[in-house]
């Protein structure tokens, strides 16, 4: 009989045994486009699927496979991961293939971490009932040995006349039948307390257990009556006869802006101070008209996995990417897409109380991320020297710049000033790792921002963002990790948590939670909400200590005043999803304008003919810039290797607008601001910028 033959039968026998723990069979794997598919010799055993070269090499090493991985099909089906031979012997194998999946899928924890506290209280059950087990163990090895002591007391005992030597071991017999008398009843006690133990926690699950599924069901209940809704307003939309579109976009617009005035009239109960909702004048003049939209985006395919495949372990500004993966932005536009919603600081300003202060100041530090949510391109890699500059003075009142003032590792320096009351500063060194299934992006450096009036000087850092699902599915991005807004002049602070996604969690998703307190740790305010939607304050009336919480720390219970509504995410334009998702603000970010500075970031070529479409042009000039700075830098390299040789002191590449300073605040060297930028562009002497186009 031949190997696929025997095959066979171990195959139909293990499909078929009763029971049986164990699947054996041959089985076709697809290999690559050269060699196809390879036959394999698979083995599942004990909830593990294994397969083999040669039935004969079980004793060696062998390749496990996850159930995400394990798509067995027909041979009628077009290259799955691996096919059975034959119809019957893809019936065999399908209920196989269920079980494994069913038991994998079960037990994996790989998917998506559990959170701390959860993973803790798992932690601490598993510790006590393997403290119960050992003790079960002591007693049964001293049980053991003070039994086997005893028996061969009784052993000698028979053998004795009643003597004086046989009162000495009827002695010795009573002393070790005390002894395994006592170790029986710690026995005992062990096991009493193994058994409470584990008939505790048996509950707890079963309650548990019992809990999801009636969230399930409800869920189910809730999804069928959506639909019936859903069903319901369709068939009256298309029953309602069709309106203007100049007169819905109209009534669209009052609409919103009723609603917008409902909402704040209803925060009655927690009042920001009457400072705080003071409108400014110029905000009611005429704004100058920006672009509304850019080209579409065309639908060029190209496979991220084949380039990514071999940068695993790599920093991501030194992969080398084509613009299909980018958007037509560079990093320094990302990096003035913060000032979204600058309105925040600008109201901060006028609040009288640090406090509430400290609250909207938190809601601008969260609406940063709101436009990165459906943002999975990335934006170019400045190019040392590149500048970019968003002068908004007559519409919002404030000037921004950004200048890229390192390469490698890449840094850029960005600071804003505001005629409404405040300047914000930052320098940003982005670190990011491709770890495989996902990319982590973590921004560097201190943001500082300061209040004219009040001296108010507010400093954080921002979270790790991570980007899912770069093998295979559709990417997605999250913010996770925790930001400490600090006012240096008041030692206030607020403690602010982006908790990481969890398909598993109750919780709502993207969910960010704070506590703004004083300078001695009392909490006034209750901030919650999320990073892609909105943020809400509620002022504490009276906190208490509640129950224990699951890692042993007692848990503070809030009594607050209704919330208000802090910050609330803008719409996106209509036809983002084919104009890359941008925002309104990001729509005129790389809008062309006269005056600026030569190395701005609206002047460079690739970025500008990738955002017309023209990509296959977009990639050369990419790779022309970059080869030209990769020569700037040999240059560079060998001017200062020239001067080492000379013993002179070689001046390495210093930014235009930024210099070095140390910060007293954090004690780090960073670069701030000089000054001239805006002075030179009154004049339009340029000559000073180097020539990076």
């Amino acid at each position: 009989m031949s190997e696929q033959g025997k095959g066979s039968v171990s195959a139909s026998a293990a499909a078929t045994a009763p029971g049986s723990d164990t699947y054996k069979g041959w089985l076709f794997k697809w290999t690559n486009y050269l060699k196809g598919y390879q036959r394999r010799w698979f083995v599942l055993s004990n909830g593990l699927l294994s397969y083999y070269r040669k039935a004969t090499q079980c004793d060696d090493h062998c390749n496990q496979i996850r159930s995400k991985r394990w798509s067995l099909s027909s041979s009628s089906s077009p290259h799955p991961d691996w096919r059975a031979p034959s119809q019957p012997y893809y019936s065999r194998w399908t209920p196989v293939a269920r079980v494994f999946q069913a038991r994998e899928s079960y037990d994996s924890g790989d998917e998506e971490p559990t959170s701390q506290s959860d993973r803790s209280e798992l932690q601490g059950t598993l510790k006590l009932l393997v403290s119960k087990l050992d003790d079960l163990s002591t007693c049964n090895d001293l049980i053991a040995k003070h039994g086997a002591a005893l028996q061969r007391s009784l052993t000698e005992l028979e053998g004795l006349k009643v003597t004086i030597e046989g009162g000495e071991k009827i002695k010795a017999v009573n002393e070790r039948a005390t002894l395994f008398r006592i170790t029986s009843n710690a026995m005992i006690n062990a096991c009493r307390d193994f058994l409470d133990l584990a008939e505790t926690h048996s509950r707890r699950w079963q309650r548990a257990l019992q809990y999801e599924r009636e969230q399930r069901t409800h869920l189910e209940e809730t999804i069928e009556q959506l639909a019936k809704q859903h069903n319901s307003l369709e068939r009256a939309w298309r029953e309602a006869p069709t309106l203007a579109s100049s007169e819905r976009s109209n009534k669209e617009e009052a609409s919103d802006e009723d609603e917008d005035t409902e909402y704040f009239d209803a925060m009655e109960d927690s009042p920001m101070s009457p400072s705080c909702n003071d409108v400014s004048g110029k905000e009611l003049q005429p704004r100058r008209e920006r672009r509304t939209r850019v080209p579409d985006k065309p639908n060029y395919s190209l496979n991220l996995w084949s380039i990514m495949k071999n940068c695993i372990g790599k920093e991501l500004s030194k992969i080398p990417m084509p613009v299909n993966f980018n958007e037509p932005l560079s990093m320094l536009q990302r990096l003035t897409e913060d000032l979204e919603y600058h309105e925040l600081l600008d109201k901060a300003a006028r609040c009288e109380s640090s406090l509430e202060q400290m609250c909207l100041v938190a809601a601008f530090s969260v609406s940063s991320y709101s436009t990165t949510v459906h943002r999975t391109a990335k934006p170019f890699n400045p190019l040392l020297g590149e500048t970019y500059e968003l002068d908004r003075l007559e519409e919002f009142g404030y000037r921004s710049l950004c200048e890229q003032v390192s390469h490698h590792p890449p840094a850029a320096a960005h600071h804003v000033i505001s005629q409404r009351g405040w300047t914000l500063w930052q320098e940003i060194t982005i670190a990011s790792k491709f770890r495989g299934k996902y990319l982590s992006i973590m921004p560097l450096g201190a943001i500082h921002l300061q209040f004219h009036s009040s001296g108010n000087h507010y400093v954080w850092r921002k979270v790790t963002s991570t980007v899912h699902n770069i093998i295979v599915g559709k990417l997605w991005i999250d913010q996770s990790g925790d930001i400490e807004i600090v006012n240096h002049r008041t030692k206030e602070a607020c403690q602010l948590k982006f908790s990481p996604y969890s398909y598993f969690s109750r919780d709502v998703p993207r969910k960010v939670t704070g506590v703004v307190a004083d300078s001695s740790g009392q909490a006034h305010y209750i901030l919650s909400g999320t990073w892609d939607d909105k943020m809400e304050s509620a002022k504490i009336l009276q906190s208490s200590r509640g129950g224990s919480g699951s890692e042993g720390k007692q848990k503070t219970v809030y009594q607050t005043l209704s919330p208000k509504l802090l910050w609330k995410k803008y719409p996106l334009p209509e036809n983002a999803e084919n104009m890359y998702y941008f925002s309104s603000l990001a729509l005129t970010l790389n809008e062309p304008e006269e005056g600026v500075a030569v190395t701005d970031s609206r002047l460079r070529p690739d970025q500008r003919l990738m955002e017309d479409g023209r990509w296959d042009e977009a990639n050369a000039e990419k790779q022309r810039l970059e080869e030209k700075q990769r020569a700037v830098r040999r240059r560079r390299e060998a001017e200062a290797s020239e001067a080492l040789d000379e013993g002179r002191e070689y001046e390495g590449y210093q930014p235009l607008w930024f210099h070095q300073k140390r910060d007293l605040l954090t004690g780090e060297t960073s670069f701030v601001y000089k000054g001239g930028y805006w002075e030179t562009k009154e004049s339009q002497d340029w000559n000073i910028c180097p020539d990076i186009f």
